[in-house]
């Protein structure tokens, strides 16, 4: 049977789309006056050309011109340059293309990512040829399209701006070990100002998902594990971000971190949290982060929670991030999540009953690597066929619109003077920052008998081995800037050399075997290839003073869809360690990788261990540098390492007893029938010096906070920098809460032998649980403050009653 209806609507927009073409053909007389555009080329200043107008009306009144082609275009992305547009520069065949009604944002334009050859241009560098060629794709959607609505330009930015040779930073578990609020300000306000420069007016950070589970391969993406520390460090990135005027854009909001067995890839799905915990663990950072910086992005994720899709979710999309967070910029949805409430959760039938379900939770944008067109034709038949009501449209695109005109694109579109971009992006003091960054997101986490640092001023024979020494790529992120020259550990220690050191290398093994990592779960005997490469590094090895093996993991076994089975140093590279070990010559063991290990041998018997993770391209000039001593490692772990992934979970915070040892627990840390205790626990991190604590004391003088003052000691013959830790338990409570619960931290330089007096602030807010009906609530009742070194190393505690 024909549906005359739907019929009469598709001549109506076929008559509309007609028409609009004979508009397209003419050409739009000189638009731009001063202090205003003519976007819709009428002659006129209409409302929403007005800069003295309210943005409400300016919004209400581009909304009420808009036809239902081009407000369904505001609610898609379109993939720059090498992703899904065949074309670097706007062409005529665009004039016949879906985005001819204008389209909402334009991801990852022209930036050259360096592991896709398609993206490559000629146009991300120098970055004044960026800023032009932004501007030229801005004219064409402002002068070709009807309305000649701007487009926001997306990109990524957690490892820093996604882009050419912008400034890198390390990645963000690396980020997360440094503690450093400004630090992480600062880097903000670096991407946000090298973003602006080349055009782009929404980046993609920060990610607040927490580390709970180190098997998953994000993990290396993750700030930390803690809902506060991810949520004060988010929120002094998109402080600094947004300074800028352009967006931050939170990933992944909500829940992702946490896919059942850590799987990722096409898994990223039925994560195993309460209610509770679901408030109290991965909402806190996003809940935090929106009230206290309003970012004006949010992305939705792929996964489900308690058997409904994330993207498609009224409740996360709608309820919490609107009506109680109080968000009020626009959610995109990560790539392909929307197709996914279809394909993989199946609870739509199709892509279209997706498209519908998306809108009307409270998504903005569609995003997919593919073409928009599918996308944008589902809404408008759902519009046709009565399945999607225009007052919901209508409010998507006018939440889309209103981001647009508080980034200011319809009173300054364009990049102004691309000229002075060249002196905006990665500058010699963005160089020395990244290389800071690098520094402080080191952890040392063992030092037998201090043998660190080395001592540069000594004639010694030094062997430099192990598979990830002389390697780089995990330096460069393809969520980060591309195309930075990187020095490896080993280049780095022969540039640091003084002439009195002798340094050899042996690289003694792959970093992982043939077979892995089936040979993670089924042994396969040694090789002779690989006991060749062993024992070039032994015989090495037997000629020097000191060891220093670079082993761990690169980008291509953790990261996105990469998530692991055993949390062992992969391949041959234990068996490359003990064979060194059992050299007699003293072993520093230099970790490269993204995730908390299980490095219980290497702990017990090698001499000294740093974690690096993944650093920038200066990763072997700062290592050198703090190998021997030039820098005073301070960073502390974000994460916790469990002795085995039989232990997992094992994170913090964790509710009382369930990190509870298992008698009869002996000083070797085994219980009857289990290893007890964690490896490394959250907040650890040792130093060339010593620190102590004392005098501390509470003030309650604040009718919204509490101060803890102390007194900070450097007890050592070094300077160095210690992260101070305060944590509070609730002693007695309605319901069963978290142990204790980190709420303030700072990290503080002192110089050997110097005394500082800190006062650590927090809001007695902070000390709120979710009660027995779900509400949040600060009980009466004792508590505690504890401060100190670690979340195990605790100095000074005092009680307090409210």
């Amino acid at each position: 049977m024909i549906n005359k209806p739907l019929l009469l609507k598709c001549a109506s927009l076929l008559a509309l789309a007609v028409a609009t073409q004979n508009i397209y053909a003419q050409k739009p007389k000189n638009i731009y006056h001063k202090n205003w555009i003519d976007f819709n080329k009428n002659g006129i200043k209409d409302v929403f050309e007005d800069q003295s107008q309210p943005i409400e009306k300016r919004v209400e009144d581009l909304l009420s011109q808009m036809t239902v082609a081009e407000k369904t275009n505001q609610t898609a992305t379109l993939y720059g340059y090498g992703r899904v547009l065949k074309d670097e520069m706007p062409t005529s065949e665009w004039k016949k293309s879906i985005w001819k009604d204008g389209i909402a944002n334009m991801d990852e334009a022209l930036n050259s990512l360096p592991n896709n050859k398609k993206a490559q241009t000629e146009y991300s560098f120098p970055y004044s040829k960026h800023a032009t060629a932004i501007n030229t794709l801005q004219k064409w959607f402002i002068e070709e399209t009807r309305l000649g609505i701007p487009v926001d330009f997306t990109n990524e930015g957690i490892h820093g701006l996604c882009h050419d040779r912008a400034t890198p930073f390390c990645a963000p578990i690396g980020i997360g070990s440094s503690w450093n609020k400004n630090l992480v300000r600062k880097a903000g306000e670096i991407a946000g100002r090298e973003g602006k420069a080349l055009g782009y007016t929404n980046v993609y950070a920060p990610i607040l998902d927490l580390a709970r589970d180190p098997r998953w391969g994000r993990v290396v993406e993750c700030y930390g594990e803690d809902p506060f520390l991810v949520g004060e460090l988010g929120k002094n990135m998109v402080s600094g971000l947004q300074s800028n005027g352009i967006a931050a854009t939170l990933k992944h909001y909500a829940v992702y971190s946490v896919p059942k067995g850590g799987r990722d890839g096409h898994a990223r799905t039925d994560p195993h949290v309460t209610p509770r915990e679901l408030h109290q663990i991965h909402l806190y950072p996003f809940k935090k982060v929106v009230q206290e910086a309003k970012p004006l992005g949010v992305m939705s994720s792929y996964n489900d929670w308690d058997g409904i899709p994330v993207t498609g979710s009224y409740y996360f999309l709608t309820e919490l991030l609107r009506k109680q967070y109080g968000f009020n910029g626009y959610v995109v949805s990560d790539s392909e999540a929307v197709e996914f409430i279809a394909s993989k959760h199946r609870v739509a039938k199709d892509f279209k009953e997706a498209s519908v379900i998306a809108l009307k939770a409270g998504l903005n944008v569609w995003t997919n690597f593919r073409q928009p067109d599918n996308y944008i034709n589902n809404l408008r038949a759902s519009v046709a066929d009565g399945s999607l009501d225009m007052e919901t449209l209508n409010q998507r695109v006018r939440e889309v619109l209103s981001v647009k005109f508080r980034l200011g694109l319809f009173d300054r579109p364009f990049t102004e003077n691309p000229a002075a971009s060249d002196k905006k992006v990665q500058t010699p003091e963005d160089k020395k920052f990244a290389e800071q960054m690098n520094k402080e997101s080191i952890v040392l986490l063992k030092n037998g008998n201090d043998f660190l640092p080395l001592d540069k001023n000594k004639n010694q024979k030094i062997l430099v081995t192990g598979p990830l020494a002389a390697e780089v790529g995990y330096t460069i992120s393809r969520y980060g800037p591309s195309n930075n020259p990187s020095t490896s550990i080993l280049d780095g220690l022969k540039q640091y050399n003084n002439g009195k050191l002798n340094i050899d290398y042996a690289k003694g093994c792959e970093i992982v075997n043939e077979g892995w990592p089936g040979t993670e779960i089924i042994d396969e005997p040694v090789t002779e290839k690989e006991k060749a490469m062993i024992a070039d590094a032994v015989a090495k090895a037997k000629n020097v003073d000191v060891i220093i093996a670079v082993v761990g993991e690169n980008e291509k076994i953790v990261g996105e869809s990469l998530s692991r089975t055993s949390l062992n140093l992969p391949g041959r590279q234990l068996e490359l360690l003990k064979a060194l070990h059992a050299t007699g010559k003293p072993v520093v063991m230099v970790l490269v990788n993204g995730r908390p290990l299980t490095i219980n041998w290497e702990n017990h018997y090698l001499t000294a261990i740093l974690e690096t993770w993944f650093l920038g391209p200066s990763a072997g000039k700062v290592v050198a540098e703090t190998l021997f001593g030039d820098y005073n490692p301070g960073g502390k772990l974000s994460v916790t390492f469990p002795k085995s992934i039989g232990q997992i979970e094992m994170n913090f915070p964790f509710k009382p007893g369930s990190h509870a040892n298992q008698p009869s627990s002996g000083d070797n840390g085994f219980g009857k029938s289990r290893v007890n205790g964690v490896l490394y626990p959250f907040g650890y991190g040792l130093s060339y010096t010593k620190f102590s604590y004392s005098d501390l004391k509470l003030d309650f003088s604040k009718p919204d906070s509490i101060s803890a003052s102390f007194v900070l000691k450097n007890i050592g013959k070094r300077d160095g920098d210690e992260v101070v830790q305060l944590y509070f338990r609730d002693l007695i409570s309605s319901v069963i809460t978290y142990d204790t619960q980190l709420r303030a931290f700072e990290r503080i330089h002192l110089k050997a032998g110097e005394t500082k007096q800190l006062n650590l602030k927090f809001a007695r807010k902070d000390l709120a649980i979710l009660d027995k009906d779900m509400n949040w609530a600060v009980e009466p009742g004792d508590f505690e403050v504890l401060i100190g070194s670690s979340s195990e190393d605790i100095r000074l505690k005092e009680k307090f009653t409210l």
